[in-house]
């Protein structure tokens, strides 16, 4: 039998902020200038009084709707944020008890960004092939909007909030999760960072203080810093050989990959990579529109949403790709 992914649920906020709103709030902002140069039209916000958990439960009610017996059978959940409700304790743990799986369920919480999805996956599969565990909930959860200025044009466009429930089990139904690539490279940890809040620098007044970058956005030492053009040269650089040792990891051939999809960071992004890998046009996932960039979220989004529009089927060899703050990212292969 086979290690696989069984199912997958997601959840989207119900409030959604449009790249019209966005045009209203600020002079700067061009509603259609955002969507041919990111692809996304809108994204789900969460709102004031929603956190990680309760994305993460109401996503994981979709997944026991559809699998009844579930909820009984979960001996290992985690959870993949960088917004935890509290920094003690853990956010799985409270999931346990408001889910109702039974405390005989292993919970932990990883603080990881875009390619949060995958090493979940590593870590999944690494639990039930030891026999730590026998069915895996991995929920990765994220309402990094909480993080943003406002005023900060170079992230408020790019980013939604959304969560997603991920069954991972043993199958003998043709399924299976095959061979990973991981990496990581912190030299790049301020490119991408909230850099208050943690015990290096406490938030104060002095982190709250707001200040205007090169670029007009504006933000403080509390909100999310992203420095678009290093993470792009990082992500062209890290990628195309991301994807190269997966395939020889795993003896393929990029022929012999029905369809790639790849952390959904934005279509300017993917294009070029789509481009600069040679995957062809017809065998790469790219859609952001409704959703914008969901952090570990947007690869099983983009999986379930594949499936839902027949772009891919059971049976079906899928790389998944994932890279971002840190930087760390990870790829596998997996059959559906």
């Amino acid at each position: 039998m086979n290690i696989c992914i069984k199912d997958i649920a997601y959840y989207l906020p119900e409030k959604v902020l449009t790249n019209e709103e966005l045009e209203k709030e600020y002079d700067k902002w061009d509603s259609e200038k955002i969507f041919n140069k990111i692809g996304i039209k809108c994204r789900h916000i969460a709102s004031d009084n929603d956190t990680a958990v309760d994305l993460a439960e109401k996503a994981s009610i979709q997944l026991f709707n559809r699998n009844p017996d579930l909820r009984n059978r979960i001996d290992f959940m985690m959870l993949c944020t960088q917004s935890p409700d509290y920094l003690i304790p853990t956010s799985a743990c409270i999931l346990q008890d408001r889910l109702g799986i039974p405390k005989t369920c292993g919970a932990l919480d990883y603080n990881l960004g875009c390619s949060g999805f995958i090493y979940g996956l590593a870590l999944s599969k690494g639990l039930i092939a030891t026999g730590i565990a026998n069915n895996v909930l991995l929920l990765t959860s994220e309402t990094y909007t909480k993080h943003i200025h406002p005023k900060d044009m170079s992230t408020r466009t790019i980013f939604g909030d959304g969560a997603a429930a991920i069954w991972i089990c043993k199958s003998s139904d043709g399924g299976s999760i095959d061979e990973f690539v991981l990496g990581s490279d912190g030299s790049g940890a301020q490119n991408l960072i909230i850099p208050s809040g943690g015990l290096k620098l406490s938030r104060s007044n002095e982190t709250a203080r707001e200040y205007v970058d090169e670029n007009g956005n504006i933000r403080s030492k509390d909100n999310l810093y992203m420095n678009g053009s290093e993470v792009f040269s990082f992500t062209i650089n890290v990628v195309p050989k991301l994807v190269e040792q997966t395939l020889i990891k795993n003896n393929l051939e990029m022929g012999d990959i029905d369809y790639f999809i790849f952390h959904q960071a934005n279509k300017y992004m993917l294009d070029y990579l789509r481009k600069k890998i040679n995957i062809p046009e017809e065998k790469f996932y790219l859609d952001m529109e409704t959703t914008g960039n969901t952090v570990s979220s947007t690869i099983p989004i983009a999986v379930s949403q594949a499936l839902n529009k027949g772009f891919i089927k059971k049976g079906s060899k899928l790389m998944l790709v994932g890279f971002g703050v840190g930087y760390s990212w990870g790829a596998c292969v997996v059959s559906l």
